[in-house]
C-alpha cells in the first residue's frame, strides 16, 4: 500500500466520519448492540464531531492517506485525563491521550497501525507529552495484543459509555521517544511540563 501518513485537515471530516463508521464496530464487543455502535457513531464521531475536533487546538489527527483515500487515523488529545480513574491510573506525565487509533480492516496486517502508532508517538513527543495513554476495551484481544507489543503496558481500569451500555476499558500508557529510562520511573507528582 502506498500512502502517506500527515495531519488530518477540516476537509478529511467526512471521509473520517465514514471511516469510522467502518473502524469503529471491529472494536466493540461482540454483544454491543447495534443501537448502542450507532449511538456512539453519531454523539462522537460524526462529520460535525471530526470538524469540532480538528478545530480544536488540543487535538491532533493523523490519516493514513492512500491517494486520497483514508486508510486509517489516531486522534491525540494534549491535555490532562479528566476521568479520575485515569487520573489516578497513569505514572508518565504529562502525557497524551490516543484516544483514537484505527485502520481500515483491509489494511490489517500490512504494517499500517504500526506505522500509525509510530507517527502519533512522536506527534506525542514533539507536543511535549512524557508519557502517552489509551482506553482499550478489556474484551478486545487482538488490541490489546497491539498495544502491548506497541510498548503499552495496564496501569488501571475505566468506564467507557457505549450508547446506553457502560464497558470497562483497561487504561494502558507507555513513554514516548526521547524519554530517558531514569525519569520513566519517577513518581508523577515530579513532573512538571
Amino acid at each position: 500500500m502506498t500512502h502517506t501518513i500527515r495531519k488530518a485537515t477540516a476537509d478529511d471530516a467526512g471521509r473520517l466520519a465514514a471511516l469510522a463508521a467502518v473502524t469503529f464496530p471491529l472494536a466493540c464487543p461482540p454483544q454491543s448492540s447495534p443501537a448502542d455502535i450507532a449511538a456512539h457513531l453519531a454523539n462522537t464521531l460524526s462529520d460535525a464531531n471530526f470538524r469540532s475536533y480538528l478545530a480544536d487546538p488540543g487535538i491532533t489527527v493523523l490519516v493514513i492517506d492512500a491517494d486520497g483515500d483514508l486508510r486509517g487515523y489516531s486522534m491525540l488529545v494534549d491535555r490532562p485525563a479528566a476521568d479520575p480513574d485515569v487520573a489516578a491510573a497513569l505514572t508518565i506525565l504529562p502525557a497524551a491521550e490516543l484516544s483514537k487509533c484505527y485502520v481500515h480492516p483491509d489494511h490489517h496486517g500490512l504494517g499500517a497501525a504500526a506505522e500509525l502508532m509510530h507517527a502519533s508517538l512522536g506527534e506525542a513527543a514533539a507536543s511535549g507529552a512524557r508519557g502517552m495513554w489509551l482506553g482499550v476495551n478489556s474484551q478486545n484481544a487482538k488490541a490489546i495484543r497491539f498495544y502491548e507489543k506497541s510498548g503499552f503496558r495496564k496501569v488501571g481500569t475505566k468506564s467507557f459509555n457505549l450508547g446506553a451500555t457502560v464497558e470497562h476499558d483497561f487504561v494502558m500508557e507507555r513513554a514516548v521517544p526521547g524519554v530517558p529510562s531514569d525519569e520513566r520511573d519517577m513518581p508523577a507528582g515530579e513532573w512538571t511540563r
